[in-house]
């Protein structure tokens, strides 16, 4: 390996644990303005209606769901939508640190887990989430794209 490419590697590996950091204030952030949209279906539904409100679609996946066809066909859908609304799409694994992320407590006796493998973050008309991770994680999205990286991939390690 060259320097450049240890150098190199480095600066991403940074990259990628602020942009992680970032995501996180951010999403927990959205949740507390209200402007977080959970769960496939949800997330359809509202980008039917109101796609121009949808500023970040996160897509989340762990090693299990890989061979999960039914759900990789909404990704494939969603991403679509996303692409062709303008809309910035973030692939990330780590559905659990998701799940702490946003508060959500550990599943209890038979009780149907919340579905964390779509969410949204919204802006309001009214009261638009203003936040520098925003802009951050805003920033990477677009920074991938110019790397022909249209889908930008994290990976979400627990504390």
């Amino acid at each position: 390996m060259t320097l450049e490419e240890l150098v190199g590697c480095n600066i991403t590996d940074k990259k990628m644990d602020t942009v992680s950091q970032a995501l996180e204030e951010l999403l927990g952030a959205a949740q507390r303005q209200d402007c977080l949209t959970v769960g496939v279906y949800e997330s359809a539904k509202l980008m039917n209606v109101d796609p121009d409100c949808v500023v970040l679609c996160v897509l989340a996946t762990d090693e299990e769901d890989q061979d999960d066809i039914a759900l990789q066909i909404h990704f494939t859908l969603i991403q679509a939508f996303c692409c062709d609304n303008d809309i910035n799409i973030l692939r990330v694994s780590g559905l659990r640190r998701l799940a702490q992320v946003l508060g959500e407590p550990a599943t209890v006796d038979n009780s149907e887990p919340r579905d964390f493998h779509c969410i949204l973050v919204t802006n309001s008309q009214c009261q638009p989430l203003k936040s520098q991770a925003l802009k951050d994680v805003g920033n990477y999205c677009e920074e991938s794209r110019c790397k022909n990286q249209w889908i930008p991939y994290l990976s979400l390690q627990e504390p």
